[in-house]
């Protein structure tokens, strides 16, 4: 039987008449009486990929691996002063806006970047608090960054400057080998080091192009460390909040409960009372803004009024000597250089490179996102490796001049949105804001209360906790359910990162599993069809007898031949010894066409496959190999003969319907 398949290449149908049935659609051609006329109606035959020289597959592969996006095919046919040009303006996206500018533009990116500076700058001097660094060096990093961000970053909407959860992985990172009330010096060179590691880390993604190494922080994952992240953000202004002096320096669940508890001497009402009243207004003002988005203003502004209020509280009452701790004074005047400030001590090196990388990729992740959802409101493009090497650059440029990391906020950016900005522009004006209040305006916060800004953070963290996003989760993926649950959990119990680590080494471990244990099922056919479907999802599929259809549904490499081949092994035994009928399965036909890709250890495994089945008696059919599979098993052929065209159908239905007809004229 195989040796007439094999000189004859027949792919063809046959009805019970023995008449010719070509395909699928149940044609009759005439009848068939000699193998000469079964050849000259051979179709349909398996077709290898045109031949490519190594170089070229190369190539080919480190485009789609590094450029999936082309980034330079407009290039392509311009002349060399178009080509300089465009060039510049790849690096230097401003010049791509600005040339084009407009008055209407200006009066719109005015409007929101006064209205985003209401918000970044109480903002940016309660997340300096979260990050034990003074407060003015929050303000310092709503300056500059922004600044920079307006030349090099690619997205219309991003506000730039400090984040919450950046703020707290960096202060409790730090803290864990330096006290910033003991050591305030050496704590705050830590931290500027730190963002210089950060920005290295970014730029140095966005150049290489290895922006896909921050898609191992899935949405799961996400998710959870946010929510997490928020709650211990929430947590740690409980001292603030409460009028605790003597607070714990850990950042788990139970050692801040433990301190709150064991701290109650401490409480202060006055403080109490107006950590209600001003969180309150902030929670109100929020849910007035997401109810009606056309007020998105009142949730944007409400941080600096509760700022001013409470300040001219505490001024006119003197609240400072009854229990309410304020910022104190604080220096008036822009930026200054802290190249000079860079710590690359030995004995420090190893914290700040892990706390950079940590914080970095974070704050990385945030950015990108944050950048790609507003420009798919906009239906513009955001390209993610330029958004990087910008975010890198900035924080690069930041941590010499006094800013520790920075990235584009989510709630920031939605106000930007919001506000109506139409360019980079607003960032500037943001920008121009912070440096008018660095000047003029620092000697009005001496008696800013520290307990606002502690409802300031909590107002902004409470939108990290996601519910709808992780019942969406539980009722789409239970393993992802288990990743999100992971990682808050990781993070409220035992710390940021290590929280951080667990959930990204669970999805690590299930991609791995997916690798390993790639899906393989058993097809059927469904009645009056040549379609060919799993068993398990369509009911009206149906065994066929005599075959043992199967598929893989992934790449068949090194990682998982011994899991295919122990697999497909059980299913040939279970179907070879169901009814002790031994002579009842005559093929086993393997599906490639969901197999993209396959290395030597693959086809070592196909070549083993097909003896172990002869052995049985059996015959091992291969469907469709496409691309890579096709070309190695052609070389296969070429050099051992191992799969001939006997055993290569195009389709599952064509395969059964040859090896029927062939295998009802061989029996007697």
């Amino acid at each position: 039987m195989v040796g007439m398949r094999g000189a004859y290449g027949y792919n063809g149908n046959s009805n019970e008449s023995g008449q010719l049935v070509m395909g699928g659609g149940g044609v009759v051609v005439g009848e068939v009486t000699t193998a000469a006329e079964i050849a000259a109606m051979a179709v349909h035959k398996v077709s290898a990929p045109p031949a490519q020289s190594t170089a070229s597959k190369m190539k080919a592969r480190v485009k789609e691996t590094f450029f999936p996006d082309d980034p330079f095919r407009g290039f392509k046919g311009q002349p060399l002063r178009v080509k300089w040009l465009m060039a510049v303006q790849y690096l230097f996206p401003i010049l791509d806006w600005v040339p084009s500018y407009s008055f209407s533009l200006f009066k719109s990116d005015l409007v929101a970047g006064l209205t985003i500076a209401s918000l970044a700058i109480p903002q940016g001097i309660s997340y300096a608090k979260l990050a034990s660094l003074p407060p003015i060096i929050g303000l310092y990093s709503s300056f500059v960054p922004p600044m920079v961000y307006a030349v090099l970053g690619s997205s219309r909407d991003l506000a730039v400057g400090p984040v919450s959860i950046a703020s707290l992985i960096m202060g409790s990172m730090l803290r864990q080998a330096v006290s910033p009330t003991a050591e305030p010096l050496l704590f705050l060179q830590l931290a500027f080091t730190s963002t210089f590691f950060a920005g290295l880390v970014q730029a140095s993604l966005g150049i290489l192009r290895l922006g896909f190494i921050i898609d191992f922080l899935s949405k799961a994952t996400l998710v959870g460390f946010m929510a997490g992240a928020a709650i211990i953000v929430s947590l740690q202004q409980l001292k603030a909040l409460l009028g605790i002096v003597h607070f714990t320096t850990e950042m788990g669940l139970v050692p801040v409960m433990a301190s709150v508890i064991h701290h109650t001497k401490e409480w202060s009402w006055q403080t109490i009372l107006m950590a209600v009243c001003f969180l309150v207004l902030l929670l109100t003002a929020r849910h007035v803004s997401m109810k009606w988005p056309k007020l998105f203003w009142v949730s944007a502004c409400a941080p600096l009024a509760c700022v001013i209020v409470s300040t001219l509280l505490v001024f006119l009452f003197k609240a400072q000597k009854h229990g309410i701790s304020i910022i104190g004074q604080l220096k008036c005047g822009l930026n200054r250089p802290s190249w000079d400030k860079l710590l690359f001590d030995p004995t420090y090196l190893g914290l700040t490179v892990k706390t950079g990388l940590v914080t970095g990729i974070i704050s990385l992740t945030e950015g990108v996102a944050v950048g790609r959802t507003f420009a798919s409101l906009k239906d513009y493009q955001v390209d993610g490796n330029k958004e990087m090497m910008a975010i890198g650059l900035m924080n690069i440029v930041g941590s010499c001049t006094s800013c520790y990391v920075t990235t584009g906020a989510f709630s920031r950016s939605a106000v930007n949105h919001n506000a109506g900005c139409k360019t980079a522009m607003s960032n500037v004006i943001m920008a121009l804001t912070v440096m008018v209040t660095l000047l003029f305006l620092m000697p009005l916060f001496v008696y800013t209360p520290n307990v606002v800004l502690g409802a300031i953070i909590i107002a902004a963290v409470i939108g990290l906790i996601d519910l709808p996003a992780v019942y969406h989760i539980w009722k789409m993926d239970k393993m992802d359910f288990l990743v999100c649950v992971c990682a808050f959990a990781g993070v409220i119990f035992i710390s940021v990162q290590e929280g951080l680590a667990i959930a990204v080494g669970i999805s690590i471990f299930r991609v791995l599993l997916q690798i390993t244990r790639p899906k393989m099922m058993i097809q059927g056919n469904i009645k009056g069809t040549d379609i060919y479907r799993n068993l398990q999802q369509y009911k009206d599929a149906q065994r066929v007898p005599g075959f043992l259809i199967l598929t893989v549904e992934a790449p068949i490499n090194f990682a998982n031949t011994n899991y295919l081949n122990e697999r497909i092994k059980r299913w040939i035994e279970e179907e070879s010894s169901a009814g002790n009928k031994q002579s009842d399965l005559h093929f086993v036909i393997l599906d490639l066409s969901a197999v993209p890709a396959i290395d030597t250890s693959g086809i070592s495994f196909l070549i083993d496959l097909k003896k172990s089945t002869e052995k049985r008696g059996l015959e091992l059919i291969l469907v469709n190999p496409i691309g890579e599979v096709m070309e190695k098993i052609q070389r296969v052929n070429d050099a051992h003969g191992h799969f001939k065209s006997d055993s290569l159908y195009l389709t599952t239905g064509e395969a059964v319907a040859s090896l029927s007809t062939f295998s009802k004229m061989t029996t007697p």
